[in-house]
């Protein structure tokens, strides 16, 4: 299992922090987990993540009134948007994509 599971990205200090947890089966967490998947800067500031912690609106506008909330989400930086979640897989292919995507920007060479 994954929970409690850090890994050191590079010699930058990023590094992943897992968290992941069984949870009742629920309205919020059909899928029985409990999750919270986040990329850290060496001063520990949150990059990345995902997790289903708190509900989040769909998007801004009048639309947004008719969707239900979700608690699936991802966080990149200060932007906060609804994550589909399918399964545990898709969740850490996802994952670990947008982790590549913010490293890269960064200019974070960590192979």
């Amino acid at each position: 299992m994954l929970d409690g599971e850090l890994f050191v990205i590079d010699d930058g200090g990023h590094w992943v922090k897992f968290v992941v947890k069984r949870a009742p089966v629920s309205e919020h967490r059909p899928h029985g987990l409990n999750y919270s998947l986040t990329l850290h800067a060496k001063s520990g500031e949150r990059l990345v993540g995902f997790d289903n912690a708190h509900p989040v609106a769909p998007q801004t506008g009048p639309a947004a009134r008719s969707r239900k909330t979700a608690h699936d989400h991802k966080h990149r930086l200060r932007n906060v948007r609804p994550y589909a979640y399918q399964d545990a897989a898709s969740l850490l292919t996802d994952f670990w994509a947008e982790v590549e995507a913010v490293l890269a920007e960064r200019g974070v060479d960590h192979d």
